[in-house]
C-alpha cells in the first residue's frame, strides 16, 4: 500500500481511475479504513472519468496513530459536553481537514471533488469552509453540521456502540461484534447479507485495528461543536446526501447540514440507513456524478427517491 508524507503525518493512500481525469476525494467515517469504501463505488467513480483517490485518516487503517495520546474517556467526553465544559482531544477536525489538503497536494492535485460520509463529511466540509480553492464540489452524505439539539443515534445503536466485544484477542468475537454493528447500521429497505459483512469485518480486522484511534477520532468529533458558522461560508456546490432511515446520525441532521449551507441541494433516500448498500451504487454514483459535472439546480428541496 501507497503511502504519503502529509501534515507531518504518514498517510496511507490509495487511487483509481486515470490521473489525468478529474480528480475526486473519498473521505471516510469513524475508524473506517480506505478499504471500507465499496468496491462497486470506486470502480463506479472511476469508470464515470474520475481519479479517485482514497486515504486512511490519522490514528486508522496504515496512517500514523497518535497511541502516545493514550485513549480517552468517551462516558467522560460525554459529561463534559453535556455540562458544557471544555473538551480537549490530541487532535481536532480541523487537523483532519489539513490532513486532506496535505493528500491532494503532496498528488499534486490543485482541486477536487470532495465526497465525505459520517465524520469524512464532517472532514469534507471544513475542507470547502477553509479551502475554497482546493474544492470544486462538496457532497456530504450521512453527515451532520454538529449544532446542538440535534437528535442522537437510536436506542439500539447506542447499545451496540458502547458494547465490547468480549476477551481481547478474540477474533472471532470482534468478527461477532463488528457485524452486529453493522446490522444496527444498515438500510432497512436494503439489507446486506450476513456473509458479506463478515467478510467485510474479516478485511478490515485484517488489514489493522486500532481501538483507541476510534476512540480519539470520536474525541475529535465531540470537540468539534457546531460547524454552522464555517457552513454558512461554503461557496462549492454541495450536495448532501442522506437515508430517511439513518439510526445513526438522523435525517434531521442531514437536513439541518443542507440549510446552513448556501445553495446546497439535499437528496433524502427513503429506507437508506448508515450505510453505503450495493442496491443503491447505481443511484449514488448518479447523484455524484450529476453534481459534479453542474447539472443539479442548487436547491434545498429534498427529493425524495422512494425504493421501486
Amino acid at each position: 500500500m501507497p503511502s504519503l508524507n502529509a501534515n507531518g503525518i504518514r498517510i496511507a493512500f490509495d487511487t483509481a481511475g486515470d490521473p489525468k481525469s478529474v480528480p475526486l476525494l473519498l473521505i471516510n467515517g469513524l475508524g473506517l479504513q480506505l478499504s471500507a469504501w465499496p468496491d462497486e463505488f470506486v470502480d463506479g467513480l472511476a469508470d464515470l472519468g474520475f481519479y479517485v483517490i482514497r486515504f486512511d485518516n490519522r490514528d486508522c487503517g496504515l496512517s500514523t496513530k497518535f497511541e502516545h495520546a493514550g485513549t480517552p474517556s468517551l462516558a467522560m467526553a460525554w459529561l463534559r459536553t453535556k455540562l458544557r465544559l471544555p473538551l480537549r482531544a490530541p487532535y481536532s477536525l480541523e487537523d483532519m481537514a489539513d490532513d486532506a489538503i496535505g493528500v491532494l497536494s503532496a498528488l499534486g492535485v490543485a482541486r477536487a471533488h470532495v465526497v465525505g460520509v459520517s465524520m469524512g463529511g464532517m472532514i469534507a466540509q471544513l475542507m470547502a469552509a477553509k479551502f475554497p480553492s482546493r474544492v470544486l464540489s462538496l457532497t456530504s452524505i450521512m453527515s451532520s453540521s454538529g449544532r446542538r439539539g440535534l437528535p442522537g443515534p437510536a436506542p439500539a445503536v447506542r447499545r451496540a456502540l458502547v458494547r465490547r466485544p468480549g476477551s481481547d484477542g478474540d477474533v472471532d468475537a470482534m468478527i461477532e461484534h463488528g457485524v452486529q454493528l453493522l446490522r444496527a447500521l444498515s438500510s432497512p429497505a436494503y439489507p446486506t447479507a450476513e456473509k458479506h459483512l463478515r467478510r467485510r469485518v474479516a478485511r478490515a480486522l485484517r488489514r489493522n485495528c486500532c481501538p483507541g484511534g476510534v476512540a480519539r477520532q470520536m474525541l475529535a468529533v465531540t470537540a468539534c461543536g457546531d460547524r454552522t458558522p464555517q457552513l454558512r461560508t461554503v461557496v462549492a456546490p454541495s450536495l448532501v446526501i442522506h437515508g430517511a432511515a439513518d439510526p445513526l446520525v438522523p435525517l434531521a441532521c442531514g437536513v439541518d447540514t443542507a440549510r446552513a449551507i448556501p445553495g446546497a441541494r439535499l437528496e433524502v433516500i427513503e429506507g437508506m440507513g448508515h450505510d453505503l448498500p450495493v442496491q443503491l451504487m447505481e443511484r449514488l454514483l448518479a447523484l455524484i456524478d450529476a453534481h459534479a459535472h453542474g447539472k443539479m439546480a442548487p436547491d434545498s428541496t429534498p427529493r425524495l427517491f422512494v425504493k421501486q
